[in-house]
């Protein structure tokens, strides 16, 4: 397939020209691809357009709140589909499969990912698609408002954690000012994503640091977590959001890596690094990519194969 990258002014006309849309997310969806997707549908309603985001069974409940009122199990034929914050066809739910054919917009900030549509709007150097999707509503004409601004707020913290990873820009922050301007609730939410931890989640944590394989004196950690921990510790999919990063908090690590089971005979794997690292480069030797200081993909073999072969992986790039 041939595809044409656009420019944020190009992506605006293109979808100033649509009446109907549908946007996607991604598996095990997260607060960026929610709330990209939440403030593009709210924008395009609010210039007219009908718009619906196609209802993702893998939300959790730290999320629905979100896409209430913006979502539909059975959209209109002939509506343009744009998936947000989606960098390759495997990240798509497998209930989402019937429709990646019909995808003729990508809006994304993956460097390192796979080109499926016929148009795409991918922009290495945001933070968070979040960023990119509020550019193009900009220049739409569109204006935040509260629940946009929430929205919006919720996708560029989570994919900068709050502001403190190394991919947080001038630009992270402008869209966070325009946020605040909007709504004064910011404080909660990131009370809520970032300041909030239930029973499951610490015991989850003490789990990891017990169970943790240093790797090259301390430098590298890979935790594999069996889905049959998961089940004992009665741990929730909120549980488990960005569990990936707390590895890498661990003093004197440079990258950290947790594998998960799915549920589908494949391991999950998500990788993270300091500046200096590139956890891109590791995950993209087992069909994965994302960004250098996170990066993630899936394995199709045993927990105990892949954590052996990711920490081969990380050894020689550490």
């Amino acid at each position: 397939m041939t595809t044409t990258v656009l420019t944020r002014a190009e992506t605006a006309r293109l979808l100033e020209k649509q009446t109907s849309l549908v946007i996607l997310t991604h598996r095990r969806p997260d607060g960026d691809t929610l709330g990209s997707a939440a403030v593009l549908c709210r924008g395009l309603r609010q210039l007219g357009k009908t718009a619906y985001i196609l209802e993702n069974p893998q939300i959790t409940p730290k999320y629905a709140p979100l896409h209430e009122g913006l979502t539909t199990k059975n959209p209109e034929e002939k509506a343009f589909w744009v998936s947000v914050d989606v960098a390759s066809p495997s990240m798509l739910p497998e209930e989402f499969a019937p429709f990646q054919e019909k995808i003729t917009l990508r809006i994304d900030h993956h460097g390192t990912a796979t080109s499926f549509t016929p148009m795409e709007l991918v922009d290495a150097a945001s933070a968070a698609t979040g960023e990119v999707v509020y550019d193009v509503l900009k220049l739409m004409g569109a204006e935040l408002d509260a629940p946009m601004a929430e929205a919006l707020f919720t996708a560029v913290s989570t994919d900068t954690g709050c502001f403190r990873y190394a991919n947080t820009t001038a630009h992270s922050f402008q869209v966070a000012a325009a946020c605040a301007e909007k709504s004064n609730r910011l404080h909660e939410i990131t009370q809520e994503l970032f300041e909030t931890n239930s029973l499951g989640r610490l015991r989850l944590q003490g789990w990891l640091v017990e169970h943790a394989r240093f790797l090259k004196g301390g430098k590298g950690v890979v935790c594999a977590l069996p889905k049959a921990v998961e089940n004992e510790l009665g741990l929730q999919e909120d549980d488990l959001e960005n569990i990936s990063g707390f590895p890498r908090t661990i003093e004197g690590v440079k990258m950290a890596a947790t594998l998960r089971e799915d549920g589908e005979n494949r391991i999950k794997i998500s990788v993270r690094a300091v500046p200096g690292y590139d956890a891109a480069a590791v995950c993209s030797r087992f069909g994965g990519g994302g960004h250098k200081g996170a990066a993630g993909g899936l394995m199709k073999m045993s927990l105990e194969e892949a954590a052996q072969a990711l920490g081969n992986a990380m050894e020689e790039v550490l």
